[in-house]
């Protein structure tokens, strides 16, 4: 999968930058590099016999192939087999300390920083608050400070990052440099932004919307797992949606594939100057700012205070909470009346969900999709069953619906993935060495 560098553009990162002929010994042996690079991190220390086996290389072509990343600081001897017949073997596994890669996930209440060593371990965070975010310091100070906060939390500095990937809302232009479909990120719209990161930052910078950034997690560490085709719908501060085709993001010809807050719905008033008001026909019909409201038209109460996706959430997991999975995808029976609103509450708020994707998987016709976000999460699989359901008879197409497997910080988690794909393919491609 690629990111986005800092004009938007697409970077390859599958390929190791080799050079020499196809077939070669030198070729030949960057490959079987990787290849053993890629098992450890797979699975874990390995001896060199079972790193043999696995690559089909001889006893002693591995021998000298450890001995070679070892050399290069690639592989460290980590201990020994034991409890096994014959003597003790000895293990190597990726050395953490080969790189570090970082990521930052930016909303409008703060910037949330993580750096991972290069076994996808995360050491070191740091979380930003930004109140009173319309009058703060300049975007530049937020993201170093937050960046210094993570690397000063993993014993690093600044400069000892090989790599950093942000995810933001909306997608920044190919063509301007400018990010786009964000007018609540407020300071990350000036034209000269992105220069004036570069110039403060000492590695490569990549740019990634974070919905994308999600459904990159769940490709590779959740349910998107073996999927080339699928669709991620994401629900927190805003309704937005990541597509993954061919086992690609698309991100379309500006980065606004997925912006589907603004797919004008049935069931929502047609919305005109939809950038402007940073709304859509979906985000009023489904976004997390309708549940309070929906909530309080069936005599829920209390409708607790906060932020729109931390009042969507507490409401439909009480909800879920009430509402018999087993019954879900039918009417229930024998219930009291506050059980009769939140049934009412769930339903009306699936019919929503599905009548949007209904037109995205009309177009699409995916395998899967994936319900990700704090609001979908609080559902689960009660709500995740009433919208298959509401989807059925909706649309054509029928995929299976599933909720996301990666929480906590799943933006956070995608920049990491990102920032470590890239990374890997830089340090593992043992081609550059003398």
């Amino acid at each position: 999968m690629n990111a986005q560098g800092p004009t938007g553009r697409p970077h390859p990162t599958g390929t190791t930058g080799q050079g020499g002929t196809p077939g070669t010994p030198r070729v030949l042996r960057t490959m079987n590099d990787r290849a053993a690079l890629d098992l450890l991190l797979a699975r874990g220390p390995l001896s060199r016999t079972r790193i043999g086996t696995l690559t089909g290389l001889s006893k002693p072509t591995a021998s000298q192939l450890l001995a070679r990343l070892e050399a290069a600081g690639l592989v460290v001897a980590t201990g020994t087999t034991e409890g096994g017949p014959g003597p003790n073997a000895q293990l190597y596994a990726v050395n953490p300390a080969a790189a570090h890669a970082a990521g930052l996930d930016v909303r409008p209440e703060g910037i949330r920083a993580a750096v991972a060593d290069i076994t996808g371990r995360t050491v070191g965070e740091f979380a930003l608050r930004t109140p009173g975010r319309r009058t703060a310091r300049p975007v530049v100070d937020l993201v170093t400070e937050a960046l210094d906060g993570a690397t000063a939390d993993a014993g690093l500095t600044r400069s000892e990052v090989h790599r950093l990937v942000i995810g933001t809302p909306g997608a920044f232009d190919p063509t301007t440099g400018r990010l786009r479909y964000a007018s609540h990120l407020p300071g990350w719209h000036a034209p000269s932004l992105l220069d004036e990161l570069a110039a403060a930052l000492p590695m490569p910078v990549e740019y990634e919307n974070d919905v994308n950034l999600v459904a990159l997690a769940e490709q590779r560490l959740g349910a998107g797992r073996g999927h080339e085709d699928f669709v991620l719908l994401w629900n927190e501060d805003g309704l937005g949606a990541a597509l993954v085709l061919g086992g690609r993001l698309h991100r379309g010809w500006t980065g606004g594939a997925g912006e589907v807050g603004f797919l004008p719905v049935p069931g929502a008033p047609l919305m005109r100057q939809v950038t402007r008001t940073n709304s859509g026909g979906y985000q009023e019909l489904a976004g997390a700012q309708v549940v309070a409201r929906l909530a309080r038209s069936f005599g829920i109460a209390p409708v607790p205070e906060g932020s729109h996706p931390e009042v969507a959430a507490a409401l439909i997991g009480r909800a879920a909470a009430r509402f018999d999975a087993r019954d879900a995808p039918a009417p229930s029976r024998h219930r009291g009346h506050a059980d009769d609103a939140h049934e009412d509450l769930l339903r009306t708020y699936a019919t929503g969900l599905a009548t949007g994707l209904a037109s995205l998987v009309s177009v699409l016709d995916p395998e899967l999709i994936v319900l990700s976000g704090s609001v979908l999460a609080a559902g689960g699989e009660v709500l995740r069953s009433l919208v298959q359901a509401e989807l059925r008879d909706l649309a054509a197409p029928r995929p299976r619906l599933v909720v996301g497997e990666v929480r906590g910080h799943p933006v956070l988690r995608g920049a990491l993935e990102s920032a470590l794909a890239a990374t890997r393919d830089e340090v593992f491609d043992t081609s550059r060495a003398p």
